[in-house]
């Protein structure tokens, strides 16, 4: 029988914590065209070098992992609703305070360590927003989906991700377009990190109107409250007060959970999907794109351009992501793009052993970036919302997503010192653990597509 539900009440919701996502993207990407003007402003004239620039622009990466670890508590104390508003604050006090570092303790213009200190403050507030974010909207949407349509409704939020990173992007163009590189330094940058107050308000202020998940309500004993929220998304009382005791059943416990009850394997599961998501070196496209292209012989308006045609192939293909993962389940999509991924990243190390460099190379990151966009972008987002049973949930995602975000500063940095050993063992690293990651999916992780998120307890106590 055809599943019902109201779905434009569904999508509407899950577009709003999508914005999360969204500004996820934004806050991360919005360095990138500051990152000159932070050093004649900030680094510079206080006498520090290149480590202290790396260090001021990687911070936000600090707050991104105090996010994700502090996610679990608020998710469960506040509610996963709260959270989001949390969130949106944190993204506020972060482009005012980015802005203008000066602001409450120094005189507006003048550069000083203090000055920096603050930057790397607010940088931190905003990483922590971040990965507030990172767990709570997927684990929001995977609770409020119907378990049909939840892969897709996840996978929206990795779309709202890359699609902030190309929209910050632009608004960086557009504020620096036809300015003098002294208004730049001096002005423009501030207005970068600024224009992140905007969207973070609209988010903040529609997650006012948004219900919390019928999954929290149920948990600290709201029954009725849960039961209203079914009724608004399957619109039948039968099948409202159906999922409502399935939910039931699974947070009423005879013992007393911890983070292990239903074993450990579930929580290493959730881990290395996090860590070879970022193991893979996706990051490493993304964030030294242009350089790597410069690397490779392009120059420096070709590589840009080179860089606008990934952000293009990202888009597309988290699209294909979006229609398929419902349908195909999560798992043949992961070691389908697993084998993309590895298939592209040796070609590269080929090409850098034997240093050749032309529209081979352009082809093969395509092929790697595109097989990653259809699978394991979005679709560790929505294993990680779903995988983990009711009482653990937020607990769990919060390791995960901490585990996330320290495999992701480890492998941004050691990118570099990588390169200078040797390009090819580089990219021959990458093209390994792509290798690696299809071989754990296709051993250790359970298809979840179609599953109710009740049936994971099930699941997991067998």
């Amino acid at each position: 029988m055809k599943n019902e539900y109201n779905l434009a009440y569904i999508t509407g919701i899950t577009l709003v914590a999508t914005l999360g996502g969204l500004l996820f993207g934004y806050d991360t990407a919005v360095i990138s065209g500051t990152v000159d003007s932070l050093n004649t402003y900030l680094i510079k004239p206080n006498g520090l070098g290149n480590f202290a620039l790396g260090a001021t622009v990687s911070s936000a990466l600090i707050g991104c992992i105090i996010g994700g670890i502090i996610s679990g508590y608020l998710s469960n104390r506040l509610g996963r609703k709260k959270s989001l508003l949390v969130a949106a604050i944190l993204f506020f006090l972060s482009a005012f305070g980015s802005a203008f570092p000066e602001m409450l303790f120094f005189t507006f213009g003048k550069s000083s360590t203090g000055v920096l200190g603050m930057f790397i403050s607010y940088r931190i507030i905003g990483g922590i927003g971040v990965g507030l974010a990172s767990a709570v909207c997927p684990m929001y949407i995977g609770e409020i989906a119907p378990a049909d349509i939840r892969g897709r409704l996840v996978s929206y939020n990795q779309f709202a991700i890359i699609f902030g990173m190309l929209v910050v992007y632009f608004v960086n163009w557009g504020i620096a377009k036809g300015q003098p590189l002294e208004w730049i330094h001096a002005t423009g940058w501030r207005y970068m990190f600024l224009s992140l107050a905007i969207p973070s308000g609209i988010f903040g202020l529609l997650v006012l109107f948004v219900p919390e998940t019928p999954r929290y309500l149920a948990m600290v004993n709201k029954s009725e409250k849960a039961f209203d929220v079914l009724l608004k998304i399957q619109q039948n009382k039968d099948k409202a007060n159906q999922i409502l005791s399935e939910i039931k059943d699974t947070i009423i416990e005879k013992t007393k959970v911890n983070i292990f009850s239903y074993g450990k394997i579930v929580i290493f599961i959730g881990i290395m999907l996090s860590v070879f998501q970022q193991f893979v070196g996706i990051n490493v496209a993304l964030y030294y794109a242009p350089v790597i292209f410069e690397n490779m012989g392009a120059a420096k308006d070709a590589s840009m351009m080179q860089t606008v045609v990934m952000g293009l192939v990202n888009v597309i293909f988290t699209v294909v992501a979006i229609m398929t993962v419902d349908k195909w389940g999560r798992k043949p999509l992961l070691i389908t793009g697993s084998i993309g991924m590895a298939v592209g990243m040796f070609a590269i190390s080929a090409l850098s052993f034997n240093n050749i460099i032309g529209i081979s190379t352009l082809v093969f990151i395509i092929i790697y970036t595109a097989s990653f966009m259809m699978s394991w972008g979005p679709i560790t987002w929505v294993l990680i919302s779903e995988i983990f049973p009711n009482k653990i949930r937020g607990q769990a995602v919060a390791i995960a997503v901490a585990a996330q975000w320290a495999a992701n500063y480890l492998i941004s940095s050691t990118y570099p010192p990588m390169m200078e050993f040797s390009g090819g063992m580089t990219y021959g690293f990458y093209g390994l653990m792509s290798v690696l990651s299809a071989i754990f999916v296709w051993k250790m992780v359970p298809e979840t597509k179609g599953k109710s998120l009740e049936e994971m307890n099930k699941l997991w106590k067998k």
